[in-house]
């Protein structure tokens, strides 16, 4: 089953509830440390507080977190009637219900609590998570030849890290090589930054390889939804009620679909293995309609709000290309959707370009070259 903890866990717009092209803020880097700091200077104060004040201020202490992190990692094993998180390499069980910090206390193997199939599992997720991040701004930049917001969202993927993350030397190599890196680009927008241990630049050589985002197997994850919607008609009727999948039925327990992300939705609506029954299937439907409708609404007003007339075509192509190919059947952004916003940003920018000042610069089209050519 695939649970989120809020709303933009991997992107803007992996939950289709969200929608701005600079609000990615989860996924990560590549490994155990991947990370997070601020992303306003290079320097900044570390303060420790004692188990009493995180305690005072409902921040659970560290150990408390890898005791119920191994509880939870165990229950998903237990669940899947596995023994290893992993098959053939690749992830075999739903990490998403894990939150960062429970995460990168498995795979950093906090308190030797973890195997290394499972400390191998979460940098996986951890990596995911990064990769998330960065697809809808590597969208956007493909088109606007403007990488500024690939360092942001990277940024504000490393600022999520937990204070356990950000004291490793991983993280604050990373956190160290993405600052130069925006410094680099800031200064010379024309050329991509050369920093080493850019994570940002390792994404974009991944990606080039279609090494990015290493998504589950779909009939994984209708599995799993399967399983999930079979527990809540289990509850339903240990309750005495009936599980139902119409808002228009009064009796009855109606399906709860917050724990589901839109890939787990999609599994539903595509009903590929044909595992779900109508009703459940025209339920889902519904819910992932809902869903796309708030995230456009959601990306409207971002865009209104931001005084920039190619904002709304730019949100677009991110929300895009943020989801997996199932996810867009599913809510049915096919792929006029996207050559639409695409052609709506260039008419934007043409306008936008006609009326500008002759004291604006034209940073929005520099470095076009060099970065197309990294990202082919």
């Amino acid at each position: 089953m695939t649970t989120i903890t809020s709303a933009t866990q991997y992107s803007a717009y992996r939950y289709l509830a969200t929608a701005t092209t600079t609000s990615s803020t989860a996924g990560s880097s590549s490994g155990a440390g991947d990370n997070s700091s601020s992303s306003s200077g290079n320097s900044a104060t570390s303060i420790t507080l004692s188990s009493a004040a995180l305690s005072a201020m409902g921040v659970k202490d560290y150990a408390t977190v890898i005791a119920e992190t191994r509880t939870a990692l165990t229950k998903l094993l237990d669940d899947a009637e596995a023994t290893s998180p992993l098959k053939d390499g690749k992830l075999a069980i739903d990490l998403s219900g894990l939150d960062r910090r429970a995460l990168f206390a498995i795979a950093s193997n906090a308190e030797g609590q973890f195997t290394d199939d499972e400390r191998s599992a979460a940098a996986i997720e951890l990596s995911n998570r990064f990769d998330a991040a960065l697809t809808g701004p590597a969208a956007v930049a493909r088109v606007t030849g403007d990488s500024s917001t690939l360092y942001k969202a990277a940024l504000d993927f490393l600022d999520g890290a937990s204070d356990e993350e950000k004291a490793t030397d991983v993280w604050k190599t990373r956190k160290a090589a993405t600052l130069e890196a925006q410094k680099q680009l800031a200064a010379d927008p024309a050329t991509l930054p050369d920093v080493a241990n850019d994570p940002v630049a390792d994404y974009l050589r991944r990606s080039e390889t279609g090494k990015t985002g290493e998504l589950r197997d779909f009939g994984d994850v209708a599995t799993d939804v399967r399983a999930a919607l079979d527990k809540q008609a289990a509850d339903a009727k240990a309750a005495g009620k009936e599980l139902v999948f119409s808002k228009f039925r009064k009796n009855g327990q109606q399906v709860d679909f917050s724990q589901f992300d839109s890939r787990s939705l999609s599994a539903i609506v595509l009903n590929k293995d044909d595992k779900f029954s109508v009703e459940e299937v025209n339920a889902a439907k519904s819910e992932i309609r809902t869903r796309s409708g708030q995230a456009l609404l959601a990306s409207f007003k971002s865009a209104s709000s931001s005084g920039d007339p190619t904002a709304f075509a730019l949100n677009l192509i991110s929300a895009y290309s943020s989801l997996s190919a199932e996810e867009r059947t599913a809510v049915g952004w096919t792929q006029s959707f996207y050559d639409n916003a695409l052609a709506n940003y260039q008419s934007s920018a043409k306008i936008a370009e006609m009326f500008a000042s002759s004291t604006q610069s034209d940073s929005a089209s520099s470095g076009f070259s060099g970065l197309a050519s990294l990202l082919g």
